[in-house]
């Protein structure tokens, strides 16, 4: 029986909410649920998975680190995980200065608050607010949800969110009106510097954006020119930059910085993912020496940070983790296999006229899914074309990461294909494979009940 007899033309009842299946155990890029059934993790889950499941060496790691201590209390002590990831940290980056946390959304608070508490030790206690983008996700906790540009996801808690600045999209694939490819970054350089005017640049704190955006917008990659110029902007006004590499980060784009690709450094720096690969829950805030400088001769240190902040087993992890893709090159490939593997994908899906775009850097690559090619116009939202192409691919034994709402924060479907660095070739050919005709089979009943409506 071919692959193409064996796909199912009827995707599950519910993709992410109830009636899931029950996982079972994990090797390399495949994951088995408890009845014997094999997904290939297409997408690393939320982009998080970045050298597979069950690693060996990463297991030993963390047990070894378990059968000396678990976690010892940050206040109390150092540890040789912890130092040996700072400086791992710094050799990639080029920042000296971390606050390891548990997760992304705490590592973009944590950048939030170093940046409110750099002004207030310059005694510039009016640049209190951000300036943040349309279409953008930062995380769950409240400041980081209010600086994301995501409707849905900020809809039940608005009212008690932080009054956020937010300035346009940047997306090339949908540009303003008479606007060209060329001259967006520009346009969308000076749309941030008119809102800082409107303002006042004496109550900016930061501005903060994705290098790539991901869930919001179904991986975007900034426009040519665009960070260098937001960020002339905001040097001329005296504003930090945060960039947040939460999800694009930690060699998900094929550097281990993904605005190391724009040549550009920021002031603030927050990182998750890809730093642990999901072993252990583990993210970090990473800050410029003269804003740790500014802090510890105000107030001694950093104000943020958490109970597990440092802990030492995801420390262990992490550094695991690190010197793996970096014995094995593993960055490298996603660089260079990433833009074939894009093209792949581009060609394989070329004969399905709603493919609007795809997009990416990387293992890190967005597919737009439009109802007309000519004026990009989304498909209806309640159809959720793009829980549609989620489920079907999954029941098909491919797990993707469907997206909404990238269009104007309610339509928009997209799909996000993020695969382990460490993918063979052979399992990137069946990621094509499996999801080429999983999304020919939603896009027609996508059609079919926009018919019949």
């Amino acid at each position: 029986m071919t692959l193409q007899e064996k796909l199912v033309t009827r995707s599950p009842s519910s993709f992410g909410l109830e009636g899931l299946p029950k996982i079972a155990y994990g090797r390399g890029s495949y994951l088995y649920d408890v009845n014997g059934k094999r997904y290939l993790d297409g997408s690393g889950g939320p982009a998080v998975y970045a050298i597979g499941h069950a690693n060996p060496e990463v297991n030993e790691a963390v047990k070894a680190q378990l059968d000396k201590i678990a976690h010892g209390y940050r206040y109390l002590f150092t540890s040789d995980a912890a130092e040996e990831l700072v400086n791992i940290i710094y050799e990639v980056t080029g920042f000296r200065k971390v606050v390891f946390v548990s997760s992304g959304s705490e590592a973009v608070e944590s950048c939030l608050k170093i940046a409110l508490q750099y002004w207030a030790a310059k005694g510039k206690m009016s640049k209190r607010r951000f300036i943040a983008r349309e279409r953008s996700w930062h995380g769950n906790t409240l400041g980081a949800l209010s600086v994301s540009g995501f409707r849905a996801r900020r809809a039940p808690f608005e009212g008690s969110l932080l009054d956020v600045s937010r300035v346009s999209a940047a997306n090339d694939y949908r540009r303003p009106p008479g606007v060209s490819s060329d001259a967006l970054a520009g346009y969308l350089a000076n749309e941030l510097e008119q809102e800082i005017l409107r303002v006042g640049a004496e109550n900016i704190a930061a501005f903060i954006f994705e290098p790539v955006v991901g869930a919001a917008g179904g991986v975007v990659p900034a426009p040519r020119g665009y960070a260098k110029a937001v960020t002339e902007v905001c040097r001329k006004h005296d504003i930090l930059v945060i960039s947040d590499e939460v999800m694009c980060g930690s060699g998900r784009v094929g550097t281990w910085r993904a605005l190391e690709h724009d040549g550009v450094m920021p002031d603030l720096m927050s990182i998750a993912k890809g730093l642990a690969a999901g072993y252990v829950p583990l993210g970090a805030a990473l800050y410029s020496d003269e804003i740790s400088d500014t802090i510890v001769a105000a107030h001694g240190g950093a104000q943020t940070g958490h109970t597990f902040t440092g802990h030492t087993a995801a420390c262990a992890a992490g550094v695991a983790v690190q010197k793996l893709m970096k014995r094995e090159n593993l960055i490298e490939r996603v660089r260079v296999r990433g833009a074939s593997f894009q093209e792949e994908l581009r060609k394989a899906l070329a004969h399905i006229p709603e493919v609007g775009d795809v997009r990416g850097r990387g293992y890190f690559i967005g597919i737009e899914l439009v109802e007309d090619p000519e004026s990009k116009r989304p498909f209806p939202p309640q159809l959720k074309l793009h829980a549609e192409i989620g489920n079907t691919a999954f029941a098909n034994g491919l797990i993707c990461y469907p997206c909404t709402g990238n269009v104007d924060g309610v339509a928009g479907d997209t799909v996000i294909i993020a695969p382990p660095y460490n993918a063979s070739d052979a399992e990137l050919a069946e990621i094509i494979e499996i999801l080429t005709p999983s999304i020919e089979q939603a896009v027609s009943r996508a059609r079919s009940q926009a018919r019949a409506t």
